[in-house]
């Protein structure tokens, strides 16, 4: 009989199977070590032994020690042979402890035993089924019966169970993406910090660049001299400035030569500490540097601490996650913020300190500009004309009057350019410039006798030539004037000495940033870096990880190797021998094995079959067949140490009570599947942010990829077993509850969807045949015929489990058709299978009870 006759892996709670029987060479002592070392949760221990039936007196001492670490209970399938008619068994495997169901290798024609056996198991294995069978096999005589079966069997076809399981390693890893870019606004308070560039507030008050200090003394030199500046560029704008001597003791070009000088000294110092302290670690020796070129760093603020950051990445890992991002996806926004975390030092910020105050900015705040007043010479021509116009319509005295105000405007003209504020006092600085001073005077001079031409033939009188004289002197003067504070205000806006004082507040800006995110920050950006790359680094390679063990491979249906289902239903099986296609009505009582009685046994047949020797089985080599865990490669088939394949094979037909109805998936299937893999990816997160913490360097990944390798395996096996109904393992020993509690609507996978919903099957033909009347016939009982005359012919001596899934009756599906069930119906929490077993008790002659020294075994 094949190893593949029990489960690779029983879920949680099930019960440990264990094969006794002595077809190959192998060590029983060492499968029953195996099964005690299985773990079983909650204090139950339940064991499922398969053994030949004419072996169970020799093997007593076998189960004596299955109850070695305390008290078990015990189903055995014992297989009998053809010619048997007796069952002896050891006190044992009495009630209520143990109990013995009698199977025969004869139970359908062309249909191998381990089609028959591997579901029985399945569905024995079951933790609510097994208990039912041991209290129903403590109700029959000897506590010894031969069941008779009816199972349905809802289960995904091979392409849809590759599909689903393709998509939902898909769902959970995605396609590769580029990094991008992180902003502030996404990730938790914490990493901001480190993002934006922006001052904690408690550090809002602290003087950086102390007065006494030598970039601190050089700023305030720089601002004084600016200062100056301005003071200058007031005094000289105005009336006074033009008119007076006031404008003579100051020196504007001057003052600009000193700021642009004085500004180049600040920004040789900011670059003599960036440069000094250019590393991206902050130092005792660093701070010392600093403090020598003037600037003063405070302790770490408390708003950030480098015992924060992972928790902080934390939070934002599990954040991307909770969103539905996949693995590739949550690793290209930790790259991201590795990244732009990352310290370069401050080294390089003197790039954005040339960008701020470099050669060519300072060459232009020194540079010298022309000083040009006085408009447009066309302008300024036309404007002196008509006022010189005015003043000479004075009759006689006009001849005198009108030239003299042109004369006048050129001469205001004249004085602008003479006291330019781009010119120093000593000559040494000059701009140079232009006022107009020419067109005025001949604009005003022609305008002036045009206008003593006009007043002598209009002969206007004297007042009137009075108040037109005024009118012209006073526009001159003010026009003068006007053009003097605008020419000013436009030489002082092209030379613009103010913007050094921008200039200055971006540099402390750009040193307190440096002094913040650069070197008192430097620290926790390391380890803010270090610990998203490891983390991201962690999570690409579980995607890698999860792409290579959920990638089709091995089988043609995708299946990987070792995976097998042991039993299928190929369309060449279904025939008179397998009653198992989908949909397929169970068989009546002229068809199959299930109309065998006594009086259409033929006795001959008996005999021919009692003279058939049965074949060898030859087994895999590998640890011990019966082994309840084989141990093996996980990349291989369990039961071989190599990690081969074992021989697979053609097809199975399936036994003629096993109806199979095949479906294409439901609508929640591949969610279910993600869902699970997405809680088990978290928890062994969970287990990494310690190694984070400690050092980002040194995380072993190859331990998470081991653990998610096993998730794989330990979800497509509850895919194979019960299309994922069934909730994954409780994970034991979570490091960090409180985190993950925000989590709970992923990590807490209790609450399953409905078979149907999984499936994509309806469980009305379950809930049919659990409504039907108590009919024997719709049972199949798993012996020949030959067989019936040992069976007893009491009715009532037999008892009958019923068993379904409770994920059959969940939601919406679900509601309606379990009503008028029986409250005998046991509802499992896992498996793919619902049925009937009908367990039919011995005569009592059948059954005897020895000791293994009474039939003189050793």
């Amino acid at each position: 009989m094949s190893v593949r006759v029990l489960p690779e892996r029983p879920l949680p709670g099930h019960a440990v199977c264990l094969d006794l029987r002595t077809a190959g060479e192998y060590d029983p002592e060492a499968v029953v070590r195996a099964a005690l070392d299985a773990p079983q949760p909650g204090g139950e221990r339940r064991f499922l032994v398969l053994d030949e039936a004419d072996r169970l007196v020799a093997h007593q001492l076998l189960y004596e020690r299955l109850s070695s670490y305390g008290p078990a209970r015990i189903v055995c399938v014992a297989v009998g042979g053809r010619r048997e008619r007796t069952l002896s068994r050891t006190p044992t495997l009495r009630p209520p402890a143990a109990g013995v169901l009698w199977v025969f290798d004869t139970a359908e024609e062309g249909v191998p035993g381990e089609a028959v056996l591997r579901p029985l198991v399945d569905v024995l294995s079951t933790p609510e089924v097994f208990d039912a069978v041991l209290r129903a096999l403590g109700e029959v005589v000897h506590g010894v019966a031969v069941p008779a079966v009816r199972v349905l069997e809802h289960d995904l076809s091979d392409e849809a169970r590759a599909r689903a399981w393709r998509q939902a390693v898909e769902g959970l890893t995605g396609p590769d993406v580029p990094a991008g870019t992180v902003s502030a606004e996404q990730v938790p308070g914490a990493l901001a910090l480190l993002l934006d560039e922006g001052v904690p507030r408690s550090l809002s008050d602290h003087r950086w660049l102390p007065p006494q200090g030598r970039a601190g003394a050089r700023i305030a030199a720089c601002d004084e001299a600016v200062g100056d500046a301005v003071d200058g560029y007031h005094r000289v704008r105005g009336a006074a400035g033009l008119l007076t001597g006031a404008g003579r003791a100051v020196d504007l070009p001057g003052d600009i030569e000193r700021v642009t000088a004085e500004l180049d000294r600040v920004r040789s110092a900011v670059a003599d500490a960036f440069a000094a302290a250019g590393g991206s670690r902050l130092t005792a020796e660093h701070r010392s540097v600093l403090r020598d070129r003037g600037i003063e760093l405070p302790e770490l603020p408390r708003e950030i601490s480098r015992a924060g950051i992972v928790p902080a990445l934390r939070d934002h890992t599990h954040e991307l996650i909770g969103k539905g991002l996949p693995l590739r996806s949550v690793a290209a926004r930790l790259s991201a913020l590795s990244a732009r975390t990352a310290p370069v030092g401050s080294a390089a910020r003197l790039a954005r300190l040339d960008a701020l105050c470099g050669p060519e900015r300072l060459r232009r705040l020194g540079g010298r500009y022309p000083f040009t007043a006085g408009g447009s010479r066309p302008v300024a021509f036309a404007v002196t004309g008509v006022l010189a116009l005015l003043a000479g319509v004075w009759p006689l005295l006009g001849w005198v009057l009108g030239p003299a105000v042109g004369v006048l405007a050129a001469g205001l003209a004249h004085l602008m350019l003479r006291r330019r504020p781009n010119r120093s006092p000593d000559g040494r600085i000059d701009g140079g410039g232009a006022t107009g001073a020419a067109p005025r005077l001949f604009g005003g001079v022609l305008g002036g006798l045009a206008g003593a031409g006009l007043g002598q033939f209009l002969g206007l009188p004297p007042w009137a030539g009075a108040v037109a004289l005024t009118v012209a002197l006073v526009a001159v003067v003010l026009l003068a004037l006007r053009d003097w504070s605008l020419a000013v205000d436009d030489w002082w806006a092209r030379a613009d000495p103010e913007e050094a004082w921008r200039i200055l507040r971006e540099i402390q800006t750009l040193v307190v940033t440096t002094a913040v995110h650069d070197w008192l920050f430097a620290e926790v950006r390391h380890h803010c870096s270090a610990g998203a790359g490891a983390v991201a680094r962690l999570l690409h390679g579980l995607a890698e990880t999860a792409d290579a063990r959920g990638r089709p491979h091995g089988d043609p249906d995708g299946r990987p190797h070792g995976r097998e289902r042991s039993y299928t239903d190929p369309a060449g099986a279904r025939g008179s021998g397998a009653r198992a296609g989908s949909g397929a009505e169970p068989p009546g009582r002229d068809s199959g094995t299930s109309s065998w009685n006594w009086e259409e046994w033929d006795p001959v047949e008996d005999d021919v079959w009692s003279d058939m020797d049965e074949e060898p089985v030859d087994r895999a080599p590998g640890p011990p067949p019966g082994s309840p865990y084989p141990a093996g490669p996980p990349d291989g088939d369990p039961a071989r140490p190599d990690g081969g394949t074992p021989p697979v094979p053609d097809s199975l037909p399936a036994p003629a009570w096993l109806e199979r109805r095949y479906g294409d998936g439901g609508p929640l299937l591949v969610d279910t599947l993600v869902g699970d893999l997405v809680a088990g990816t978290l928890l062994i997160l969970d287990g990494c942010w310690a190694g984070v913490e400690r050092d980002p360097g040194a995380m072993a990944s190859t331990v998470h990829e081991q653990r998610i390798a096993e998730l794989l395996d330990e979800t497509r096996i509850r895919l194979e077993r019960d299309v994922a109904a069934s909730p994954p393992p409780r994970h034991e020993g979570v490091r960090d509850t409180d985190a993950l509690s925000a989590l709970s609507s992923f990590t807490d996978r209790s609450d399953r969807p409905d078979a149907a919903r999984l499936t994509g099957v309806a469980p009305d033909a379950v809930a049919r045949l659990l409504l039907a009347e108590d009919d024997p016939g719709r049972t199949v009982a798993l012996c020949g015929p030959e067989h019936l005359r040992l069976l007893s012919h009491d009715p009532l001596a037999a008892r009958k489990v019923r068993f379904v899934p409770e994920a059959m009756r969940r939601g919406a599906a679900g509601d309606d058709v379990w009503r008028g069930t029986g409250e005998d119906v046991v509802w499992t929490g896992a498996g793919r299978h619902a049925g009937i077993l009908r367990l039919v008790p011995l005569r009592a002659d059948v059954v005897h009870t020895v000791r293994a020294e009474e039939a003189g075994e050793p």
